[in-house]
């Protein structure tokens, strides 16, 4: 490169700027995967409150009253609610996985297609899931 500051003028002007965090939009397949993370390490804590509770049933009655008053208030629902959506998307990535370990669905506009498919199943399965646990309790 010619060391004319003429020179250097154009080529500072005409450089590419970096994508920024504002302009560049993450692929749906790279969400996924962050997403699939979370749910990982989500699921490590929500699975130490399945012992908790499992520890309260086989200790007394009152311990086993407090854990299902606690899993039964609005929060303790909606945490065990976030639980079971990351238990379904994490069961979903893991098998989007499993299929392209196969080879297959690794083309970009399939990869997307099936990433897609894997946020929206997760959020219907949860949805059936719930709403079969209200109605067997006779809620719904």
């Amino acid at each position: 490169m010619s060391k004319s500051p003429a020179t250097r003028a154009v080529a500072r002007r005409e450089r590419p700027l970096s994508p920024h965090l504002t302009v560049y939009r993450p692929p749906i397949t790279m969400t996924m995967s962050i997403i699939h993370r979370i749910t990982g390490g989500a699921l490590y804590f929500g699975t130490l409150l399945v012992a908790a509770w499992l520890i309260a049933a086989s200790t007394s009655q009152a311990a086993f009253d407090w854990v299902n008053w606690a899993f039964g208030s609005w929060l303790g629902r909606l945490v065990l609610f976030g639980y079971t959506w990351a238990l379904m998307h994490h069961m979903l990535g893991g098998l989007r996985h499993l299929v392209w370990d196969t080879g297959a669905g690794l083309e970009k506009h399939t990869a997307s297609k099936i990433a897609w498919a894997t946020l929206a199943g997760s959020i219907v399965l949860t949805l059936l899931i719930w709403i079969a646990g209200y109605m067997a309790r006779g809620a719904i």
